[in-house]
């Protein structure tokens, strides 16, 4: 299966939130990278998880030389991701896949989520290179840039240095100022000494960390942010060491390990007294692209699930055909397509943030949090959903749908907790930067310019997302209301989607004729901003919705008024 020619919905969204010269330019890249995710990338994936790294601790010969051993299936992913599609570098490096310019972050995750289909693992390395050269582009001096920031944006794999991020240590995950490990200042450099108990692509050539100069004051303000190569210039192995690799759940391909700081020569980075601030923004660019990579094995189940009902019969039916399966299909897509389309409304934030929009800044705070915290644990259900559509057979390795589970739960640990990331959205980004105000008047203004959608359904949506702003600024000002900082955080997740679909629908309904995206936003009025009578039959309309839906006929603006006017 070619997954972007199988995803129209992608090449739809693609076309709102980008200028036509670029999607024109990106689409036969994006074309390639479809046919490779459900070919080859998809077998040198499922090698590549079933073969994991192996930490070797000397060569052949007896000497002490630390390596991690990769299948070749995941030399093989790396070369599609960093050599030929540059995904790392696309942010920071011009001529990419021959675009004279960087692209924006929009361009960028149309290929993060395509490649993430095939391979979840090598998600995370990708976004640490790229955080890593974001970090170092931003704060790092001209002698550090010079020396370090080419290799991380190189799409010449022999000249490619990956980064890594290793932030946290036994003593705390998400509570960064707990951290131990020390600096010591030695001339122009400091020595690290500690360890980090959770480091993704443990090997990097140049990794982001977080450490503590000696006598600087106790919690995240006295946190400095550090680069530290893996050689030293005279390539000999720079003084930390690997002490094993984890044993995960999921993302098995990609080595995480545990590394031991033994007076590590490392660089700052910035100020010292801000080294917490500036990773915090890196957390924040890692979170969309975790959303992303959320919504992407989303696809990918939904991808599966679709193919197994509409091949698969059972008592003289295709699975398709069953009320049942339908209604579980309807779930599997709302949650998908709610993952996707806020995907991109972030990504177009950052976009026109980093263009020096003030506004889409506040957004930004307030949707990465929102977007990962709920696509996230979304993608935990929907992965599960497909598996059972297979059936027994499903939870067999052989199939995608296994490893699809169990990536999808690293989405809601990495980069913060469910509870950790509801209080950033709630307490942070609404409490104290009111950054509610934005992405109010940010769906008001989306809604204004749904053209075509009856003025009723646009009236009840702007209803729903002042109550939606007016309840997340309740739980957000008061402390005894933290426990509904989830809910909140979902309720303001599910009105930005209803609005951004009946947004969707209207754009592409004048382009192609198909209003079709306008049900979903029904879906999410009727399922996630409404309460159900559990006591309560399901009326036939739900079924009309779902022939709607499942089918493949475009749906005409009068076909969705009348839908929306029976909710």
């Amino acid at each position: 299966m070619n997954f972007y020619r199988a995803d129209p919905v992608l090449a739809d969204l693609l076309r709102v939130h980008l200028p036509d010269h670029l999607f024109r330019h990106i689409e036969p890249h994006l074309d390639r990278l479809g046919a490779l995710a459900g070919g080859h990338l998809d077998e040198c994936a499922r090698l590549a998880d079933k073969h994991g790294p192996v930490l070797h601790q000397r060569d052949r010969f007896g000497n002490d030389r630390q390596w991690i051993e990769y299948h070749p299936a995941y030399r093989e992913l790396e070369r599609a991701a960093y050599g030929e599609f540059g995904i790392h570098a696309m942010s920071h490096r011009k001529g990419i896949l021959g675009w004279a310019d960087t692209y924006p972050a929009v361009a960028k995750h149309a290929f993060t989520f395509l490649f993430n289909q095939a391979e979840f693992g090598l998600g995370c390395p990708i976004n640490v290179t790229d955080g890593a050269a974001r970090l170092l582009s931003r704060f790092g001096d001209d002698a550090l840039k010079a020396k370090y920031l080419d290799g991380l944006t190189q799409t010449d794999m022999t000249k490619l240095t990956q980064g890594g991020q290793f932030m946290t240590e036994k003593e705390g995950g998400s509570d960064v100022g707990k951290l131990t490990t020390v600096a010591v200042q030695e001339g122009n450099h400091w020595r690290l000494h500690g360890e980090k108990w959770f480091c993704s692509n443990a090997d990097a050539e140049v990794v982001m960390l977080l450490a503590r100069p000696q006598g600087a004051v106790d919690g995240t303000r006295g946190v400095g942010l550090f680069l530290m190569p893996r050689r030293l210039d005279d390539g000999s192995p720079n003084h930390y060491r690997i002490v094993r690799l984890k044993d995960k759940l999921g993302t098995r391909s990609m080595a995480s390990g545990e590394i031991k700081l033994e007076g590590a020569i490392a660089y700052a980075v910035g100020r010292l007294d801000r080294g917490f601030v500036q990773m915090a923004e890196m957390v924040n660019w890692s979170r969309l692209s975790n959303g992303v990579k959320s919504a992407a094995l989303m696809r990918r189940a939904h991808h599966d699930a679709n193919t197994v009902a509409n091949n698969r019969v059972v008592f003289g039916h295709r699975i398709v055909d069953l009320p049942l399966a339908r209604r579980q299909l309807m779930k599997i897509m709302l949650a998908t397509e709610q993952a996707v389309s806020l995907s991109f409304l972030t990504a177009d934030a950052l976009d026109r943030a980093e263009a020096g929009s003030q506004d889409a800044a506040a957004l930004l705070r307030v949707l990465t949090p929102t977007l990962k915290y709920r696509a996230t644990r979304d993608a935990r259900k929907v992965c599960g959903d497909a598996l059972e559509m297979r059936g027994g057979i499903g939870y067999i390795e052989e199939f995608a749908t296994p490893r699809l589970l169990r990536d999808a739960h690293l989405g809601s640990i990495w980069e913060g907790t469910g509870n950790i990331v509801a209080l950033d959205a709630l307490k942070r980004a609404v409490g104290r930067h009111g950054a509610e105000a934005a992405l109010a008047a940010d769906l008001h203004a989306r809604i204004d310019d749904a053209a075509g959608v009856p003025q009723a359904w646009r009236d009840r949506l702007r209803g729903l997302t002042d109550k939606a702003i007016g309840f997340a600024r309740e739980v957000a000002g008061r402390s005894e209301n933290e426990a509904d900082a989830r809910r909140a955080t979902s309720t303001l997740y599910h009105v930005a989607s209803a609005v951004s679909f009946a947004w969707e629908g209207a754009k592409i309904h004048a382009t192609r004729g198909d209003a079709k995206r306008l049900l979903l936003s029904r879906l999410v009025v009727d399922h996630r901003l409404t309460a159900q009578d559990p006591f309560a039959v399901l009326s036939g309309d739900e079924g009309k919705l779902a022939d709607r839906l499942l089918g493949s006929q475009p749906c005409s603006m009068g076909d969705v008024t009348e839908a929306l006017t029976a909710a």
